[in-house]
C-alpha cells in the first residue's frame, strides 16, 4: 500500500497506517471483528453470478441488516516476489460466507492491483487515494479473469465500479467502511463498523 500512496501514505490515520503497514518482514497480523450495520443487492438477474462467486470466495447472494463478520490481514511474499497484503473475511449471512482479497503493486501497471478468490483468479486494478480526512479511499478500475491460459478483460459496462471508504473513528474507537459496488442494472451497498 505505501507503494500505491507514496508520499500520502503518511497522511493515513495512524490506524490504517499501522494495518496497511504490514510487510512480509512484520511479525504481526491484523484481526477485527464488527457488525455490517446494511447489505444490498441488486436485481434479481444478477443473483447466479452471486451464488457462482461464492462458490470462489468473492461473492455471496445473501442481504440483510447487523450481519456480525471478522478480518483477517497478514502480509507475506507471493511467488513473483511481490509484498501481498491479505483480506480474508467471513460474514454470517447466516451461514459463514468468504471474500478473499490479496493486493499487490504492480510495477507494470503502476496500480495497486487485488486478486479476488479462492482461486486469486480475478485480477482489478485499485486507485487508491486518501481523502482530507486521512480515510483511504479506492476505486475499481480495469479487471480481468485469467481462467485456464486465457486472460478475459471485462467491460466495465458488465462488471461494475467499487468505491471504498475506509476510515478510523477515534471516538467510538473502530474501523468504518463504506462500500458502493454500481453498473449499469445493478448497485449493491454495504456499511462495516468494526473493532481492531
Amino acid at each position: 500500500m505505501q507503494m500505491a500512496l507514496g508520499h500520502n501514505f503518511e497522511r493515513l490515520h495512524p490506524m490504517l497506517q499501522r494495518q496497511y503497514g504490514l510487510t512480509s518482514q512484520s511479525a504481526e497480523m491484523c484481526q477485527g471483528a464488527g457488525v455490517m450495520d446494511k447489505v444490498t443487492r441488486g436485481r434479481f438477474y444478477i443473483l447466479p453470478f452471486l451464488w457462482l462467486g461464492a462458490k470462489r470466495f468473492i461473492l455471496f447472494p445473501e442481504k440483510g441488516t447487523d450481519i456480525p463478520f471478522k478480518i483477517e490481514n497478514y502480509a507475506y511474499a507471493d511467488a513473483f516476489g511481490r509484498e501481498t497484503l491479505t483480506w480474508t473475511r467471513t460474514f454470517k449471512v447466516p451461514r459463514d460466507r468468504r471474500f478473499d482479497e490479496y493486493l499487490v503493486y504492480s510495477e507494470g501497471r503502476q496500480s495497486a492491483i487485488v486478486y479476488a478468490g479462492s482461486h486469486q483468479h480475478l485480477a482489478v486494478d485499485i486507485k487508491c487515494t486518501v481523502d482530507s480526512e486521512g480515510a483511504l479511499c479506492f476505486e475499481t478500475g480495469a479487471q480481468r479473469l485469467y481462467e485456464f491460459p486465457l486472460a478475459i478483460r471485462f467491460p466495465l459496462l458488465l462488471s461494475g465500479v467499487a468505491k471504498i471508504r475506509e476510515s478510523y473513528n477515534d471516538a467510538l474507537e473502530r474501523f468504518e467502511i463504506d462500500v458502493i459496488i454500481a453498473n449499469t442494472w445493478a448497485t449493491s451497498s454495504a456499511t462495516l463498523a468494526g473493532s481492531p
